[in-house]
């Protein structure tokens, strides 16, 4: 497995990490643990070094995952996982990156991953009532301490991931990018370039979409995600199938899948990008890996953005309310 840098300050991963929140929620119910345990030891034994939590995620339940999953594997691997919402009485999500909050998420995560020190810290999503700054302190407080090795954002803003970097260096921002959202390429990218900033895009298979698996037809489990993404009603999925056909048309060509496309895309983008496609099948981690081993050339990337220039994607990608908690 090829090995790309995140950042300045030394932390080197896999080209291709693996996003775990679908282990534990979001698609359907709960994968079953002994084989998710099972799976990421496939992940490491075949390269991957680089695994995305949250404490959101579960709840808590996919850091337990992760402690135990990798507790083997001490010193060969790096785990990145968030802090900054919680769920409330209500079971609502809340955002709270308040300095004595982060202290709190970050002896929990600590325990439930069974380490001694983060290696990469995210805020989940920007707080709009905690300074930026006021975080960036927090956190350059834990790296001092030893808790923390690295600080990251997720789905922040250009001028906030500014001010965070000027108080603690940011080594990733992690957000959603791929060939069916691109709208990091306006000045999310260049802003992390101008920086030294590592970029972890998230959902770079487009939730499942780009594999060509799904389709108008396609039904979801009742507690998917999916289900409430404007992007996957039944008709944005019909006209949407135009991008997953171009991508089929380049894997036919380069011998490979759609999936490994869309994935060799990003990689092909910049070197200090790093994927993190999430699964809970072996077969679909094995593909996704092959991804790192497909080379578009320029002539092959100018033909993809010139077809995907003549598709519209219809439909939003988060339900106005999550929208609204991004920094994009």
């Amino acid at each position: 497995m090829q090995k790309r840098a995140l950042g300045k300050g030394g932390l080197e991963v896999s080209a291709l990490g693996l996003g775990c929140m679908g282990m534990s929620m979001s698609y359907g119910p709960p994968a079953d643990k002994k084989e998710m345990i099972a799976l990421i030891g496939k992940a490491v034994e075949r390269g991957i070094t680089f695994f995305d939590t949250a404490e959101l995620y579960g709840p808590y339940t996919n850091e337990e995952l992760l402690g135990e999953a990798l507790a083997p594997f001490r010193g060969q691997v790096a785990i990145a996982t968030k802090f900054g919402i919680k769920l409330d009485a209500s079971g609502q999500q809340v955002q709270d990156s308040r300095p004595e909050r982060i202290r709190q998420s970050i002896e929990g995560s600590l325990k439930r991953l069974r380490v001694d020190v983060i290696d990469l810290y995210y805020q989940h999503r920007v707080d709009p009532e905690v300074p930026i700054e006021e975080v960036s302190g927090t956190v350059k407080d834990l790296i001092r301490e030893g808790k923390v090795k690295h600080f990251g954002l997720s789905e922040a803003g250009v001028q906030t991931i500014r001010r965070a970097h000027a108080v603690q260096p940011v080594t990733a921002v992690e957000s959603e990018y791929s060939l069916w959202w691109r709208r990091p390429e306006e000045e999310l990218l260049p802003t992390v370039e101008e920086l030294g900033i590592g970029f972890v895009p998230f959902s770079p298979l487009g939730k499942g979409y780009l594999t060509g698996k799904i389709d108008e037809n396609t039904s979801f489990a009742k507690n998917d995600f999916r289900n409430i993404v404007p992007r996957f009603t039944p008709e944005a999925r019909k006209a949407n199938l135009a991008l997953v056909g171009l991508l089929g048309t380049v894997a036919e060509k380069k011998k490979a899948t759609p999936a490994q496309i869309a994935l060799a895309w990003l990689l092909a983008q910049k070197p200090w990008i790093v994927p993190i496609p999430g699964t809970t099948k072996l077969h679909r981690l094995d593909e996704n890996i092959g991804a790192v081993a497909v080379e578009l050339t320029a002539d092959d990337l100018r033909e993809i953005d010139s077809a995907a220039a003549k598709i519209t994607i219809q439909g939003a990608r988060y339900p106005e309310a999550l929208e609204k908690r991004t920094g994009l």
